[in-house]
């Protein structure tokens, strides 16, 4: 049988794959990561992010937070089994009576004793992947201690996983990974991703394994069958993820280290190499890292496909020899900066770090692919911004944040936020303003107040619309434009006298306006305030055009954003396996867009999986009919046509629409290389299930 393309990861334009980790995921682990330019079928994947958070309901208000961590852990590959011992500092945040820790489901709690080592009784709360204490006496508010927590259990697969769906602790053979989202050692239920500790592991492995791990390592230990790794991070930051494997001897480029098992190691060196550029591009951009010395090691493919701790950068191992993940990597790299050297105060702020590096990935894109490619990115980011901005950014905290809302917003709108301050600023100040928010915040959590006020201090502009707009309001406008030009005498040339509407009554920025005429183009800075903002042009030429913010500086309303959001809310539903709500949202996009190969396409594949097969060859024909945007529903349109009539026992006709993909030589996610496969190996249909 030939491998399901349906489960296939969501590609990005130009055969990129991002936001943090992949795998295929339930609704409500889904990273707004999700690119529209994706032939990628029933698939969302997550991209391990610095958002990444419990999605369990936190207390109210913190009880306490943790400080630093001593660990000592040994994996036991062979029984999928992990036995540690954690020393864990925290200072009470009110008088704790009652103190609870997350800790994954799949330990079990040996011991635990206090600063005076006197025995402590915990319960399971399975619902919450946690264990809580009842206190003879009090931990006061204030009173900074130490408990030691001694537990071990089996982690294996996402059955114990403290966010449903996706394995983040399992010890395996060849890869064992224990990634700080995934509650391998006790930390505070409202601390992650906040909290900032310090931490020294010694992790214990068998004897033929490697281990990676935040901070710099001591020369490794043998113990008999076994050898212990060191690490220590001193820093406060999210040292919290350790991988281990039978990587080969790493693949070194520049200040980066490759750890990949023998099977993806022909693609250490390039990855090596586009690592240590992104890296570069971002050092140069946003000033130095906490750390310049960097490792890339490999995930298990069934795991996220990105993963990051200080100084550490976790990738799937398919994704490595992918020649089209540079933006996931870069994504990846940049919670160097946004994520380890700087981090949200709350989930509140979470938009800042996930927003910015979000935002860091495309600037990097622009760099490299050019005007184009970047502001073609810039209209995916909006979709999805777009797609779920119902709630304030400065209000998630309260939601689930592995929700489709939480991640589209703190993500996608929050880099919209930032490319938004970029068109404010100018970019010699927004550089600046990056800058100096790291300086100033180095290992500190950030709130939304100071992004306002060091973007203020820093461009030496009046901010405070701006952030009621779009941090502290929803919604986003669109534009409208009504104009008349007249011929100035004695051939001076023409003034156009026009007004900008939209429908934000409170809405305030600079809009950029395109004049095409005769002659040169002209572009002009219209100060767009309220509803209706008057404007007056001159030009030599006559006008023939006019466009509103024809580079996409400002997150605004489009029809042709509308298609891509109902798109974009549609996969997320198929994913969620809810098929009917996600044709009602991809017959929204046709309504919008009658003529919209993406949403065809999306119905074709919904109609493919039900085993409609008629119903489904349909819409692939209309995505062919379609306006073609994006280009790849051509090439995967054939190549699904094709798989159709191999299905139901056409033969010749699903060669011939093989061969027609591969002629249009678009090989945007392996289209071509899949479709010349199928013109020797027959697709074989898998039955419905009962």
């Amino acid at each position: 049988m030939q491998s399901n393309p349906k489960l296939a990861p969501v590609r990005l334009k130009e055969g990129r794959s991002t936001l943090f980790s992949e795998v295929s995921l339930r609704m409500s682990c889904r990273s707004a990561i999700l690119r529209l330019a994706s032939p990628a079928k029933a698939a969302l994947l997550l991209a391990l992010s610095l958002a990444t958070a419990s999605a369990l309901a936190a207390p109210t208000r913190p009880q306490l937070k943790v400080t630093a961590y001593v660990i000592n852990a040994e994996l036991d590959p062979a029984a999928n089994k992990l036995t540690a011992t954690a020393q864990v500092t925290f200072t009470a945040l009110e008088d704790l009576n009652s103190p609870t820790f997350e800790l994954n489901n799949g330990l079990v709690l040996t011991s635990v004793t206090d600063a005076s080592r006197q025995p402590l009784t915990a319960e399971r709360l399975s619902t919450q992947n946690a264990v809580r204490f009842t206190l003879a006496n009090p931990v006061p508010r204030g009173t900074s201690t130490t408990w030691t927590f001694s537990y071990a259990g089996v982690l294996k697969d996402a059955d114990t996983s403290p966010v449903e769906g996706i394995k983040l602790a399992a010890i395996a053979d060849p890869i064992s990974i224990l990634l700080y989202p995934g509650r391998w050692f006790p930390i505070s239920p409202t601390g992650l991703y906040t909290d900032r500790f310090t931490a020294e592991m010694h992790i214990r492995v068998p004897s033929d394994e490697r281990v990676v791990g935040s901070g710099p390592v001591g020369t490794p230990k043998p113990a008999g069958n076994e050898t212990q790794y060191d690490f220590n991070w001193n820093k406060p930051g999210f040292p919290g993820t350790i991988v281990a494997g039978k990587f080969v001897a790493p693949q070194h480029v520049e200040n980066f280290q490759i750890y990949t098992l023998d099977s993806h190691k022909s693609g250490a060196l390039g990855f090596g190499h586009t690592a240590a550029q992104e890296f570069e591009f971002m050092s140069s951009t946003f000033g130095q890292p906490e750390t310049g010395q960097m490792a890339i090691v490999e995930l298990p493919e069934d795991s996220v496909s990105a993963s990051w701790g200080p100084g550490v950068a976790a990738i799937a191992g398919n994704r490595i020899v992918d020649h089209n993940s540079s933006r996931l990597l870069a994504n990846t790299l940049a919670h160097q900066w946004f994520g380890s050297e700087i981090s949200p105060y709350s989930l509140n702020d979470a938009w800042i770090t996930n927003g910015m590096s979000r935002y860091a990935e495309l600037m990097y894109l622009e760099d490299t692919a050019g005007v184009t490619a970047f502001k073609n990115a810039v209209v995916d980011v909006s979709a999805g911004a777009l797609a779920y901005d119902t709630e304030p950014l400065t209000t998630l905290g309260r939601l689930d944040p592995f929700s489709p809302q939480f991640q589209s917003e703190t993500l996608e709108k929050g880099a919209m936020v930032f490319h938004m301050l970029r068109w404010e600023m100018g970019q010699e100040k927004f550089v600046k303003f990056i800058r100096t928010l790291l300086s100033d915040y180095t290992d500190k959590g950030v709130r939304s107040r100071d992004v306002e006020e060091v973007a203020e201090r820093v461009s030496q502009i009046q901010l405070a619309p701006f952030f009621a707009q779009w941090i502290d309001g929803t919604g986003a406008p669109e534009f409208t434009d009504k104009y008349t030009v007249y011929r100035l005498g004695n051939n001076k040339g023409f003034r156009t006298v026009g007004e900008i509407s939209q429908d934000l009554d409170l809405f305030r920025m600079p809009v950029e306006l395109r004049i095409e005429t005769d002659g040169k183009t002209e572009i002009r800075r219209v100060d767009v305030s309220g509803t209706d903002s008057p404007y007056s042009v001159e030009t030599f030429g006559r006008p023939r055009r006019i466009s509103i913010d024809p580079q996409a500086w400002v997150l605004k309303s489009t029809p042709d954003l509308a298609v891509k959001v109902a798109v974009l809310r549609g996969q997320q539903l198929v994913a969620q396996g809810d098929l009917t709500g996600a044709l009602v949202e991809y017959q929204k996009a046709l309504d919008a867009n009658k003529t919209s190969s993406l949403a065809a396409y999306r119905i074709g594949e919904i109609f493919f999986q039900q085993r409609n097969f008629q119903s489904a060859a349909n819409s692939f024909r209309d995505a062919l009919r379609g306006d073609g945007d994006p280009r790849w529903t051509e090439v995967w349109s054939h190549v699904e046509l094709g798989r159709i009539f191999d299905c139901t026992g056409q033969r010749e006709r699903a060669v011939n629409e093989y061969r027609l993909g591969v002629q249009t030589n678009d090989n945007t996610q392996g289209a071509i290389n899949e479709a010349r496969n199928l013109m020797t190996h027959p697709y074989t249909c898998q039955r419905a299930e009962n």
